[in-house]
C-alpha cells in the first residue's frame, strides 16, 4: 500500500491561514511489511526514523493501537520551505491510522483532525480534499469549502534557505489597526468572491495587496519583489509569498511559462525552479 499526499501552497497574499491549494509536488508513504517496531526509511536530513516521525506520531494519536511497521518514504516537497511539507506528513500519519485502524473517517472529520494538529486548515484541507480551499475555525470546528480550480501552471521559485514557521511568525505584529485590519480583511474577501467567480484577473490583482503578512516577510526573502516584477514582465497573473516562505509562487498561463523561465535567468534569479500544476485529487491510496 502506498499513500499519496499531495504538497500544498496557502495565504495566497490576503488569504492568510486560511486560503490553500494542493499542487503537485508529493510524499509518498509505502508500507512495506509490519514489524517488531516502527522504522521510517528515507534520507532527509534531521527528520527521525522511529515512532518520534511525525507520520508516525500523528498516526499513534489518531489511532493509539496502531501495530508497529516499517515504512518507507520518499518526498518530492521541500522542507520548511512554505509548500506544506509538515502538514502532508500529518495528513499521511492520518490515513495511516484510518486504515489499519479501520476507522472509517470521512473526509471532513480528517480535516477536523489534521486542522486540530496543525492549528488552521489552509494545508491540510487541500491536502485532504484537493483543489483550492477556502477555511477557518470557528466555535472549535474547522469549515472548509472548496473552490473552482485555477485554469493555471504554478512556478515555485524555492530559495536555498529555508524559513521555518517559528521564525516567520516572529516577524508579524501582534496588532494591527482596526482601519488597517478591515482593509485587509475586504481585500481577502474581494479575493475569495473573484476565486468563486473565477475573475482571475481581479484575483491576481488582490493576491498582491496582502497587508497581513508579506510586508513583514519581505525581509526574510528578499527575492519576493524581484520576482515579482519578473513575473509582471512575463504575463503572470500574480505572485504571492507560499506560506509562510520562502518558496515565492507564481500563476501563469502554460504559454508564458518558459519566458519567464528565461526571465528570471536574466535577472540573476536563479534559485531552483519547479514548473507545478493544481492537484485536483488530494490523498490517495494506491494499493
Amino acid at each position: 500500500m502506498i499513500i499519496k499526499v499531495p504538497a500544498s501552497t496557502a495565504n495566497l497574499g490576503p488569504g492568510f491561514d486560511s486560503i490553500g491549494m494542493a499542487v503537485s509536488l508529493y510524499l509518498e508513504v509505502e508500507v512495506l511489511s509490519i514489524s517488531d517496531r516502527f522504522q521510517v526509511d528515507h534520507v532527509m536530513p534531521k527528520i527521525p526514523h522511529d515512532k518520534n516521525n511525525l507520520i508516525v506520531k500523528t498516526a499513534l494519536t489518531v489511532y493509539p493501537g496502531l501495530e508497529p511497521l516499517h515504512l518507507r518514504v520518499n518526498s518530492d516537497i521541500p522542507l520548511a520551505h512554505g509548500l506544506g511539507s509538515s502538514s502532508s506528513a500529518i495528513v499521511a500519519g492520518i490515513e495511516l491510522a484510518d486504515h489499519f485502524g479501520k476507522l472509517g473517517l470521512s473526509d471532513e472529520e480528517k480535516v477536523q483532525i489534521g486542522a486540530q494538529i496543525e492549528g488552521h486548515p489552509d494545508n491540510i484541507a487541500p491536502t485532504i480534499l484537493g483543489g483550492l480551499v477556502v477555511g477557518t475555525e470557528v466555535d472549535n470546528h474547522f469549515d472548509a469549502v472548496k473552490a473552482p480550480l485555477p485554469p493555471y501552471s504554478l512556478v515555485a521559485y524555492v530559495p536555498d534557505y529555508n524559513l521555518p514557521t517559528k521564525k516567520a511568525r516572529g516577524v508579524l505584529p501582534k496588532e494591527l489597526l482596526l482601519k488597517e485590519a478591515t482593509h485587509g480583511s475586504a481585500i481577502a474577501n474581494t479575493l475569495v468572491a473573484s476565486l468563486f467567480a473565477q475573475n482571475y484577473e481581479m484575483a491576481g490583482e488582490l493576491m498582491e495587496k496582502d497587508v497581513f503578512h508579506e510586508p513583514y516577510r519581505e525581509k526574510l526573502v528578499p527575492e519576493l519583489l524581484k520576482v515579482r516584477e519578473v513575473a509582471h514582465q512575463k504575463h503572470a497573473l500574480t505572485t504571492y509569498l507560499s506560506g509562510a516562505g520562502s518558496t515565492i509562487m507564481i500563476w501563469i498561463e502554460d504559454k508564458h511559462v518558459k519566458g519567464f523561465l528565461s526571465g528570471l535567468n536574466k535577472h540573476d534569479l536563479k534559485a531552483n525552479t519547479l514548473v507545478l500544476h493544481p492537484d485536483e485529487h488530494g490523498v490517495q491510496i494506491i494499493e
